[in-house]
């Protein structure tokens, strides 16, 4: 990225940040030790990609807004959905971010409470925007629906329940398509539309964040498969090679590691070709170049 650029990223990034921070500010209540919990895994870190996504698409849309925490709302999901991921009874992973992951740290029971709180807490964020009149009611409405989608058994919930059905066995190309599509793919398309909506933006604009998003995802999975295969414990922060010892499929097993390289380039500069839609996208056209060379 150009320095104009980073310093864009970097801004948002110390706001997101911030912001999170505020949400699990600490308490002396009885229950502190979930918050405690859900700071653990909040804090850990992270690309922050789709917050950024959000407000990114939300400033081309034309909105000039606190949108802030609605964004913050989206790292809440995807965060309550890692701790999930990585519970014994899902993928068992030790690690995450570099840090040992939630279970590891605060027990199975309050690693699974952590999450439901950051699964529930998103949707308190939007009705509070809503009735500080932030935003109107039929948008928060609107997000809802939104969110609630890219979450449930059409989103991440769904595509969790295809992976975990088909470990150890051989998979269609259409299959890990529809796979990676709802288990990274949704909440990514749902970050760039939840900004479009916030912003107000004409059905025209928010397909073309939709298509943006469907490519990208896509692109996004397909690098944490070949980084999986080619990158270190310490780069990734969480074990490699969990893929293969888990016997999944994924792009890498199903066309190898050059021909997955080749579709995450191809998808890249489809989504590049989109961004035309948008004016004053040089700091996303960056982003999306960011996303393809990135090595964790």
């Amino acid at each position: 990225m150009n320095l104009e650029n980073n310093r864009i990223l970097s801004d948002y990034l110390a706001l997101i940040e911030n912001k999170l921070n505020e949400y699990t500010s600490e308490t002396k209540a009885l229950q502190a030790s979930v918050l405690k919990a859900m700071k653990h895994s909040l804090s850990a870190g992270g690309k922050r990609i789709r917050p950024v996504l959000l407000l990114e698409f939300y400033k081309l849309c034309g909105g000039a807004s606190d949108v802030l925490p609605i964004a913050c709302a989206i790292e809440m999901i995807h965060t309550f959905s890692l701790i999930h991921d990585d519970l014994p009874c899902m993928d068992n992973d030790d690690f995450r971010r570099g840090q040992p992951s939630c279970h590891k740290a605060y027990g199975e029971a309050m690693a699974l409470l952590a999450g439901d709180a950051l699964a529930t807490l998103p949707y308190e964020i939007i009705a509070e925007e809503a009735i500080k009149k932030n935003i109107t009611y039929e948008v928060a409405i609107k997000l809802i629906r939104e969110l609630s989608s890219a979450v449930g058994i059409n989103g991440m919930i769904g595509g969790q329940v295809i992976d975990i059905e088909n470990e150890g066995k051989e998979i269609s190309k259409d299959t890990i398509h529809i796979l990676d599509s709802l288990k990274t793919g949704a909440l990514i398309k749902t970050s760039c539309i939840m900004g479009c909506i916030l912003a107000g933006a004409d059905e025209h604009k928010i397909a073309a964040a939709k298509d943006y998003a469907e490519k990208i995802g896509l692109a996004f999975q397909i690098i944490d498969d070949i980084l999986d295969v080619t990158s270190s414990f310490e780069e990734l922060g969480k074990p490699i090679n969990s893929d293969l010892k888990s016997n999944k499929t994924t792009y890498v097993t199903l066309y190898g590691l050059e021909e997955s390289k080749a579709i995450a380039q191809n998808l890249t500069n489809e989504a590049l070709e989109i961004l035309g839609t948008f004016e004053n996208n040089m700091f996303l056209i960056e982003l999306t170049k960011m996303l393809l060379e990135r090595n964790n």
